[in-house]
């Protein structure tokens, strides 16, 4: 099992641009944020993992300045979300991406995921990846 953490604003995938010339590109906060990953893996000691895996993906949004005392005891507790953007699987997916190659052969491998939003004092995503053991009685 790995754990890494990778702090500040949490980032979703963005769609590739194509000119008018039809040249297309990767976006450069998408390019930025999936190096992140890759560095912080990297230096976590997380090894290469060949077997079927389940990601678990924590996605944590700092609490708003003008949020009221009220609301703000309400997130903390867990009693309010963050019901905005970016969205889970554009947060799963730029994660995912980024470590092909590094923690696994391909994204693919990934075939159990949870993933939840929060609120907290610090923005962060963290993610954990463990290769899970497959029996003929697993559905």
């Amino acid at each position: 099992m790995i754990k890494i953490r990778i702090p500040g604003k949490p980032t979703g995938k963005q769609r590739a641009r194509t000119l008018k010339t039809g040249f297309s590109y990767t976006p450069e906060k998408t390019i930025n944020y999936e190096n992140l990953i890759k560095l912080i893996y990297r230096e976590s000691g997380g090894g290469y993992m060949e077997g079927p895996l389940k990601a678990q993906v924590k996605i944590v949004f700092d609490i708003p300045k003008s949020t009221s005392k009220k609301n703000r005891e309400k997130m903390m507790a867990g009693e309010l979300f963050p019901t905005k953007k970016p969205d889970i699987d554009n947060v799963q997916k730029i994660i995912f991406d980024a470590l092909n190659g590094i923690a696994y052969k391909d994204d693919t491998q990934i075939i159990l995921v949870e993933a939840w939003k929060k609120y907290g004092e610090q923005p962060y995503v963290e993610v954990t990846l463990e290769e899970v053991m497959i029996d003929e009685n697993n559905t």
